[in-house]
């Protein structure tokens, strides 16, 4: 199982232009004072930062998380979060994805900035 798996974590829309994404709010992803976990919130953005990525690359390359930056505006107990990657650098070695996450009444919860590093697959 993977950990988007177990964040529940459920595409909304994948474009080159955006990616969106679904997380509950529940025992899976919150800390042990019921309120949603920034570690969850950071894997929710590096995920869809990362899927954006692959509508760009082509079928023999792979995007690698190198570097990411959260800042967590809000807290959540209840309902999901949603967040919505969008590019801001898309260069031939590493993209740069500018990452907003909201919760089910449209309050920014958390703002992020994920750099992906670029590579060959290998066999």
């Amino acid at each position: 199982m993977t950990l988007m798996q177990s964040l529940q974590m459920e595409a909304v829309s994948v474009t080159k232009e955006a990616v969106i994404y679904k997380m509950p709010v529940n025992e899976a992803t919150t800390q042990p004072f019921g309120f949603l976990h920034g570690g969850a919130t950071a894997a929710l953005a590096e995920t869809v930062a990362s899927v954006g990525a692959m509508c760009h690359l082509a079928s023999t390359q792979i995007a690698f998380g190198l570097e990411i930056n959260i800042n967590h505006l809000r807290s959540v107990r209840t309902g999901a979060v949603i967040a919505t990657a969008t590019p801001i650098h898309i260069g031939r070695s590493s993209h740069v994805w500018d990452v907003r996450v909201v919760d089910e009444e449209e309050h920014l919860i958390a703002i992020s900035r994920c750099t992906l590093a670029i590579r060959t697959k290998s066999a």
